[in-house]
């Protein structure tokens, strides 16, 4: 009898563990408040770990804070500076703090050491419009000591839309010495809010807009055109290290200016069916000119909308992550990670999310002297998926190693994945367990840009090392220059046979490297889909001549969508109990309950009465023709996993009228 209960005690232990769910990302990394004393208001435009563990804080509303023993549970905020004017940028060198002004690179000094600044020195003083778009950010310390600084571009009047540099450097990135002297060194940047120092080059973030069909990471060289064309203006200056001109530039690619029969602009809207432009094919228009199109493309509405500040990991900090970049993004609040290598002696590499759920937009973080992360926020005018006006959080690795996509690198016959973790080799051989497809954005001035010639790319083979560390993918027709996207969803770990934290990497492949390709001997070939019976439906599709529908146990029966179908649900979920789904997917970024913002209210969305099904296929393959109305189009959302997805569906069908709108406790507009 004995024998037989621990049996049974046993099997229940097992199917515990077998049951136990995935875990997920904030179980590995928290996320703690440094705590501030009451009525500071932490706008936070800049952020600086000083040479003694002390930090420093710059606000939009000019004010410098120093704390001192940050990550104690009481830290102490000491003002050190005011009066300063829309900082966005603070670092320290040599006992001194330099910052970034709306129009100065400044050096603020305490010369009497009594813990507050009194000496503010002018290093350098750009011109400004007055415009309130024209932001300042930086500086950036160059490996030669010299200072980098970025400026957005303004606004036209008329043209609201439309990306101007109406003074000198709007739009570039400016090196500047300590001794005043600045050099133009790159133009082509719309609003440059992220800059970061990596391998010894520099590196910056732009954000969605004209000309950018989605943020990502740019290398930045000397003399470079990295995309936006408003700083082309002063490129005829003597110091310019650039001499490509507008009037060169507009010959080969249409701004699309038009007027309308009263004589008005007419704002440029995205063309469906057209041959579009891409960035990468400007290198063969100008063969003189030295562009720079992302080493990693950061997907919009994925990996940001508003992309920020770049900083790399440190050695023995977030785990078997050292080495590799953050990337803020200010409008989701939350943070990727980003991996890169040199293929043909240029960057590319890849992103995949870290941590979402921050309070506010994230927009500088540093790493402290125990390896946390400072987390730097503010959404004030700009909004952010994090509702709180201001934040200064931590995030803070708990040692455990999570499993995650480690790295993936360029093969000559496609990409090899390495694991935090040894992967379960049954699932890692299956092809089934792995999608990868291709796609890119449009070149255009139009205000962003749909994800266009997306193609699902044939799997031929995988071989999974010998530790279980790496798998090696055999993908065919690989695209130089486009975002491939990894999607691992069903590999699993070798202990507990659980799910990656994050299944799902983007690779932008500028270039595809020479070497040894795979003999098809050395692969597995297993693909536990196409050994699957033949679904019922499947003699009558050929008796039709046309493709038998995919597994449905794969990726689920997907219905076709029809307006004032009947929606059929359990009980709903309340919003308090899909509020932190709606951040963590960052669906709030462009949604709220019943206000129209960058997408429609959820409220709008269910009275179309689509069932939870179909939204849920609408959240993976969003259909922009259903909301004309709306000039920014989602994009595919792939990466959310279907039971949350499916939450927060009946959430959203909960809002319809005829179920009592707000009764579920979604918040008031």
């Amino acid at each position: 009898m004995k024998k037989i209960l621990t049996t049974l005690l046993s099997l229940a232990s097992l199917t515990m563990v077998q049951a136990q769910e995935s875990p997920k990302e904030e179980d590995f990394y928290k996320i703690q408040k440094v705590t501030s004393p009451e009525g500071t208001l932490l706008e936070v435009g800049g952020l600086t770990v000083l040479p003694d563990g002390n930090l420093g804080v710059a606000t939009r509303r000019g004010d410098i804070w120093i704390v001192e023993n940050p990550t104690s549970r009481k830290p102490f905020f000491r003002k050190y500076a005011t009066g300063l004017h829309e900082i966005l940028g603070l670092t320290s060198k040599d006992g001194a703090l330099y910052c970034a002004q709306r129009g100065e690179l400044t050096k603020i000094v305490d010369a009497n050491h009594d813990g507050k600044a009194d000496t503010f020195e002018t290093i350098y003083a750009w011109p400004l419009s007055g415009h309130y778009h024209e932001y300042s950010y930086g500086p950036k310390i160059a490996p030669d000591g010299q200072f980098f600084v970025t400026g957005n571009v303004a606004f036209g009047d008329e043209e609201w839309w439309r990306g101007e540099s109406r003074v000198p450097w709007r739009g570039w990135t400016m090196k500047i010495s300590e001794n005043g002297t600045m050099q133009p060194w790159a133009t082509g940047m719309r609003s440059p809010c992220g800059m970061g120092i990596y391998d010894g080059e520099l590196f910056y973030a732009d954000n969605q807009g004209d000309w950018m069909g989605s943020g990502g990471i740019v290398h930045v060289k000397k003399g470079a055109f990295v995309g936006h064309p408003a700083g082309l203006q002063w490129t005829g200056m003597a110091n310019s290290p650039l001499k490509l001109t507008p009037e060169q530039f507009y010959a080969k690619i249409d701004e699309r200016r038009r007027r309308d029969e009263n004589g008005r602009a007419i704002k440029p809207e995205n063309v469906i069916n057209e041959t579009p432009t891409l960035l990468y094919t400007m290198k063969d228009q100008f063969p003189n000119v030295d562009i720079q199109t992302p080493a990693v493309w950061l997907p919009h509405g994925i990996l940001g909308i508003s992309n920020s500040e770049i900083v790399e990991i440190p050695q023995g900090a977030f785990g078997p992550f050292a080495g590799q970049l953050l990337i803020g993004d200010q409008g989701m609040s939350k943070i990727s990670r980003v991996f890169m290598e040199k293929v043909n002696g240029e960057y590319q590499g890849g992103a995949i999310e870290l941590r979402n759920g921050f309070r506010s937009g994230v927009l500088r973080m540093a790493f402290a002297k125990d390896g946390s992360l400072f987390v730097g926020e503010t959404n004030r005018g700009w909004g952010s998926a994090g509702d709180a006006n201001e934040g200064l959080q931590r995030l803070v690795w708990n040692g455990a190693v999570p499993f995650e996509i480690r790295t993936v690198k360029a093969m000559p016959d496609g990409f090899e994945v390495e694991f935090t973790k040894p992967v379960d080799k049954k699932s890692a051989e299956d092809l089934a367990s792995y999608r990868v497809e291709s796609f890119l954005y449009k070149y255009h001035s139009v205000y962003g840009s749909p994800t266009i010639n997306k193609e699902a790319l044939p799997l031929k083979g995988v071989k999974v090392s010998a530790d279980g560390l790496k798998a090696r993918l055999i993908v065919n027709d690989l695209r130089k220059y486009y975002i491939h996207q990894l999607t691992l969803d069903g590999v699993r770990g070798a202990e507990g046979s659980y799910s990656l934290v994050h299944p799902i990497a983007y690779y932008t492949l500028n270039n595809i490297p020479d070497g040894q390709k795979l003999a098809m001997s050395e692969v597995s070939t297993t693909n536990s889909a196409a050994a699957a019976p033949t679904p019922a439906s499947a003699p009558a599709a050929v008796a039709t001549g046309k493709k038998a529908p995919a597994k449905a146990t794969t990726t689920g029966a997907r219905p076709k969508l029809v307006e004032g179908q009947a929606v059929t649900m359990a009980k709903a979920p309340t919003y308090e109990e899909v509020k932190g789904l709606l951040t963590r997917h960052t669906c709030a970024a462009c949604h709220q309950a019943n206000k129209r913002q960058v997408g429609p209210a959820f409220s709008d969305v269910a009275k179309r009465k689509y069932t939870n099904d179909q939204i849920v296929e609408l959240i993976y393959n969003p259909k922009p023709h259903n909301w004309p109305d709306y000039s920014t189009e989602m994009p595919p959302m792939p990466q959310v996993p279907k039971p949350d997805a499916l939450k927060i569906a009946a959430w959203i069908n909960s809002l319809a009228p005829a179920s009592g709108s707000n009764s579920t406790g979604a918040p008031k507009p």
